[in-house]
């Protein structure tokens, strides 16, 4: 379920782009107007306010957005004015390349999009940077993280709700058998269970190792597993298992403690606002006791706060 929340009374996207173009204006930008039309604003909006834009004044509408706002404001705005792909495509290539390296991030887009999602990257990845998805990531993760990513990509999952028992109950005692191996041996059973099986099998999985084993699955790949490829396997458990869960944990990693994950934050809550946002705030409440709203209003200040706090469909 959105936190999208739409203006009482809608302008049409000319008014838009014009209040925008004047809010360009003079020294320095008007950010809250920037902020009050757009974080209100749908997929189709705003891109019906991008194009109104170029036919008004013959310019980029994005590129306008990059030189006049800074900071986590501008990184939220941007991304917010991508599609889903988009998103998907810039955040990889500098979670990879970029001078801030987040192999968490990259393993976090990668390990929670379908097959489907995933030939959409690919398709847009290698024009959009000259180099294929693959290269990236064999360039810059390692060992089984990196195996694991790569069979990722490369297979086309089953994405619906039926599952085999007798495969689900073989996998269980494979996984007792074989476990998760000590550091530089071979995983190939688990990298093949784990990138090869539907969301729907591995929750069957999870259930069926607890009953055969009374072992939890996720307890056994936290306490023989580690590093980034201890992370994927976790990150394609956890997401399948309960989607909204996995964000509200990874929300509250990202603003617990000294100092906010704020790339953590903007992606998420960006990503997530048009579509099951509400229900991860419900789930972050009920986990963490506090309110979404509350604990990103006192991590971020001034109309970056605002921006994202519109997402949330809070007037905190």
């Amino acid at each position: 379920m959105s936190t999208f929340t739409k203006p009482s009374m809608q302008k049409s996207s000319r008014d838009d782009a014009e209040q925008l173009n004047r809010a360009f204006k003079g020294l320095g930008c008007d950010a809250a107007v920037v902020v009050n039309i757009l974080a209100l604003r749908n997929a189709s909006q705003r891109d019906s306010i991008q194009q109104e834009y170029e036919t008004l004044f013959s310019d980029d509408l994005k590129k306008q957005l990059a030189h006049e706002l800074h900071g986590h404001l501008k990184k939220a705005v941007l991304l917010w004015m991508k599609s889903p792909i988009e998103r998907d495509v810039t955040t990889l290539r500098q979670a990879l390349t970029g001078p801030l390296f987040d192999v968490k991030a990259a393993t976090e887009i990668i390990c929670t999009r379908t097959s489907s999602q995933i030939r959409q990257i690919k398709q847009v990845y290698t024009p959009t940077f000259g180099t294929r998805l693959e290269y990236d990531i064999g360039c810059h993760t390692s060992d089984d993280h990196k195996k694991l990513l790569l069979a990722f990509i490369a297979i086309t999952r089953y994405d619906g709700p039926e599952i085999d028992s007798v495969l689900v109950e073989d996998d269980a005692k494979a996984i007792n058998k074989i476990g998760v191996k000590k550091s530089g041996m071979d995983e190939s059973t688990f990298i093949q269970i784990f990138t090869e099986r539907s969301s729907a099998h591995l929750i069957a999985l999870a259930s069926v190792y607890h009953k055969m084993f009374g072992k939890e699955l996720r307890k056994t790949i936290k306490r023989e597993a580690s590093g980034n490829f201890k992370y994927a396997l976790l990150t394609i458990l956890q997401y399948a298992v309960d989607p909204t869960k996995h964000y509200a944990t990874v929300l509250r990693k990202a603003t617990k403690g000294l100092g906010t994950d704020d790339s953590t934050l903007i992606r998420i809550l960006v990503t997530r606002a048009e579509i099951d946002l509400q229900r991860i705030e419900e789930e972050f409440l009920k986990k963490y006791k506090r309110p979404l709203p509350e604990v990103v209003h006192s991590e971020t200040s001034g109309h970056y706060r605002a921006f994202l706090l519109s997402l949330l469909g809070s007037k905190y």
